[in-house]
């Protein structure tokens, strides 16, 4: 024997012996413990995060599997959309080359390419750990089977009106150049200003001339097409109704009144820009206000604003806030610590923006997949977590799934250039259904990473086609994750699974607790 053990030399050589044995493989016995892996993204390796995620499973299968139990813990990956994009695009970079030089069928294969190199990396890590996962079973979001799926719950909710396109407000990222969630947006704090900025009203009101208004982003002015007050502002009543000709544009808006508006922030007057910002487009709606975008996808000026046209936003900041100044209507300045968002993959501030984008009308799914965790069907633990489910399910909006990408499960909607017809449909279509037309073409976008990965507990045995993979493997056991995915992950598995299969994807979700970098 050698004096001293080496794990590096001997951990190696006993999984290969356990693996040869067919140890890992699913095994027979008295009451089911099947249990999915959470799909690591094919982006990278894996960390301290993924590794105690794993353990606990492992634990529980290992122990399943003693007490004489059927198993089966099932390993997968994601495809990661915008992370496994944003990779590929910085090697191309490095590389000289672009993907827009490239072309969308060359660029996916890139993608490919990389989700082999850095998927192997992954599955090699968890053997390497010694899980006693099957190997011999691995699934994949983007594999041919699970496209299936997810290409079919896209048609089901599409034509059962789950699933409906319009021109709402977005996070966006002009670097990445696509919408993201709101569950994906990463808020930090940072040191801005408040700028006060005069309005010169149309009329005088009781020698009023001009009214001031107090905003964090003065670029966005361009686009201004009201002005909001509090019904609780007493003193502003009177200007209710009157006009104000917006400076630089030279555009009559009207001065109106919305509970939107705190009465105490700045000087009660509200910039209103319908097309970038939330709560700003929920008041366009409610009074009839136009909703002008004055940016282009990667945030510059749209043409048609004269020297500001061509400018990125922080540009188009510092120029407007000069010409305020210079024309005597910048009232003044203030310090300000406000909250900003971030894009979760590149840092970039997130520009909300008016955009045509694909959603998933939520209410129709969110009130039974409540139900299950309230009554303690989908049990989590520890219990505090409950309410963070409940919580979000409460206050949940409509999910925009359209991603301005190509690698992806890319939208399955066909449309016809010559009659305009549109639909969904499970196989491609090259022939116009209605006209005969040759003139089709396909959604250019792909839909979130969550969308299909939603699907994990019953795509990953068999559904649609194969249903009888998941007789009495479905429910999983448990689901071992963590807290940051209980809104973006396992929410949406329960609302998904509920419709497609019509029972909860799991009845235990565990949430261990989170590794954080010890800093310095």
């Amino acid at each position: 024997m050698p004096k001293t053990y080496d794990p590096q030399e001997k951990e190696p050589e006993l999984i290969e012996k356990w693996m040869s044995a067919g140890c890992y493989q699913r095994s027979k016995g008295v009451g089911d413990c099947t249990v999915v892996i959470p799909p690591p993204n094919v982006t990278g390796i894996l960390h301290m995060g993924h590794a105690l995620d794993d353990s606990i499973q492992d634990a529980y299968v290992r122990y399943s599997r003693m007490r004489g139990r059927s198993t089966r813990w099932i390993l997968g990956t994601d495809h990661a959309g915008i992370a496994t994009q944003t990779k590929v695009d910085k090697k191309l970079k490095e590389e000289g080359r672009s993907r827009l030089q490239m072309g969308r069928d060359a660029f996916i294969d890139a993608c490919w390419d990389w989700t082999h190199e850095y998927g192997g990396t992954i599955v090699s890590q968890i053997k390497r750990m010694g899980c006693s996962i099957d190997f011999d079973d691995e699934k994949f979001t983007m594999s041919p089977e699970f496209s299936r799926a997810v290409r079919k719950v896209f048609c089901d909710w599409y034509h059962d009106g789950l699933i409906y396109r319009g021109k709402r407000i977005v996070n966006w990222c002009p670097h990445c150049r696509t919408a993201i969630s709101d569950d994906e947006a990463e808020y930090h704090d940072e040191k801005g200003h408040l700028w006060y900025l005069r309005y010169p009203l149309v009329e005088p009101v009781d020698g009023i001339e001009y009214i001031t208004v107090a905003t964090t982003r003065p670029e966005t002015m361009l686009g201004d097409t009201g002005v909001a007050v509090s019904p609780q502002d007493p003193e502003k009543a009177k200007l209710v109704g009157k006009m104000v000709m917006l400076p630089i544009v030279d555009r009559e808006i009207p001065i109106f009144s919305d509970w939107h508006v705190d009465a105490g922030f700045g000087t009660g007057f509200v910039k209103v820009t319908p097309a970038h910002d939330p709560n700003d487009y929920a008041m366009g709606q409610t009074h009839g206000l136009e909703q002008i975008n004055i940016f282009d996808e990667v945030a510059h000026v749209v043409p048609g604003y004269g020297e500001f046209s061509g400018m990125d936003r922080d540009e188009a900041r510092v120029a407007i806030v000069d010409w305020f100044e210079e024309h005597g209507l910048l009232d003044h300045v203030e310090d300000l610590d406000h909250s900003v968002m971030h894009c979760y993959r590149c840092d970039t501030a997130l520009e909300p923006w008016l955009s045509e984008q694909w959603f998933v009308a939520v209410d129709k799914l969110k009130e039974r997949a409540t139900e299950v965790v309230r009554d303690g069907e989908v049990t989590f633990h520890p219990d505090r977590w409950t309410q963070t489910y409940l919580t979000w399910m409460e206050n949940l909006k409509d999910w925009c799934i359209s991603r301005q990408l190509w690698w992806g499960h890319r939208i399955p909607v066909f449309y016809c250039e010559d009659c305009g017809w549109e639909d969904a449909s499970m196989e491609d279509v090259d022939v116009c259904p209605t006209c005969g037309g040759h003139h089709i073409h396909q959604d250019e976008d792909v839909l979130d990473t969550w969308f299909s990965s939603q699907l994990w507990t019953f795509a990953t045995q068999g559904w649609p086609d194969h249903p009888e993979g998941m007789e009495g493997h479905h429910p999983t056991k448990v689901l071992v994750t963590a807290r940051d995915i209980i809104t973006l992950w396992v929410a949406r598995m329960i609302m998904s699974s509920l419709y497609c299969v019509g029972e909860v994807p799991f009845h235990d979700v565990y949430i261990y607790a989170t590794i954080l970098a010890r800093g310095r």
